[in-house]
């Protein structure tokens, strides 16, 4: 059995773990930056700057990360025609988002002019919100899908070794899912802050404990069993 620091190493290994722990970063020193801005200036401006940081190290760290979409849909599309369409769906707004992120990030660093940058951002947020509104519709097909599985697991007369190993399957699949949605409509917040920006989704507090649901979920989901 691995130990806490060889999961630990095996997690920091994997793309998804090192963006999550920098994704961490990111949305704890925003949330620094915000409560300390009035009382230490100088504190707040170096929170800023992780912040900053933290967000254009995590879009290098993605490059090349739509093909993950793309091969998602050449491998498994789908076991019927509508989880083939909401796949589709939700595979096609995710490529856009990883796509247009690319030059969002060299806008941001200079390489291409900055003027671009606003609309690299807003063709990449409406392409992740259409992505994750149907991932949490499957999600939540597939969790109804489980508990209804379970129930008439729980209905059988006789228990054996399989049917346990089966319930327990379906709940931690549950679990996985869950956490899958918690992230997925924490990150929809922070990207419809950038669409339709309004008082709520684009407050500190409502982006800063966002961001830390979608990579705390991300976390839970990654780390190794």
């Amino acid at each position: 059995m691995n130990d806490t620091v060889d999961k630990l190493v095996i997690f920091l290994a994997k793309r998804d773990g090192i963006d999550k722990l920098v994704k961490t970063f990111q949305y704890v020193s925003k949330l620094v930056n915000w409560h300390v801005e009035k009382t230490y200036p100088e504190f707040a401006t170096r929170a800023k700057q992780w912040e900053v940081a933290s967000g254009l190290s995590r879009k290098a760290f993605r490059s090349g990360r739509f093909l993950t979409g793309f091969n998602a849909l050449r491998r498994s599309p789908g076991t019927s025609p509508g989880f083939r369409l909401l796949a589709v769906l939700a595979n096609s707004g995710e490529m856009v988002y990883f796509f247009f992120d690319h030059f969002l990030w060299l806008s941001r660093i200079g390489v291409m002019d900055s003027k671009y940058a606003k609309k690299m951002s807003f063709i990449s947020a409406f392409g992740e919100s259409v992505g994750y509104v149907f991932f949490i519709i499957s999600d939540f097909i597939l969790i109804t899908r489980g508990l209804k599985a379970e129930r008439k697991l729980l209905t059988e007369e006789e228990e054996s070794k399989e049917t346990e190993g089966e319930i327990k399957k379906i709940r931690m699949d549950r679990i996985m899912r869950l956490m899958a949605v918690a992230a997925n409509i924490a990150d929809l917040i922070i990207a419809l802050a950038e669409i339709e920006p309004n008082p709520f989704c684009n407050h500190t507090v409502t982006l800063g404990i966002s961001g830390l649901v979608s990579a705390w979920a991300g976390w839970y989901r990654n780390w190794p069993s």
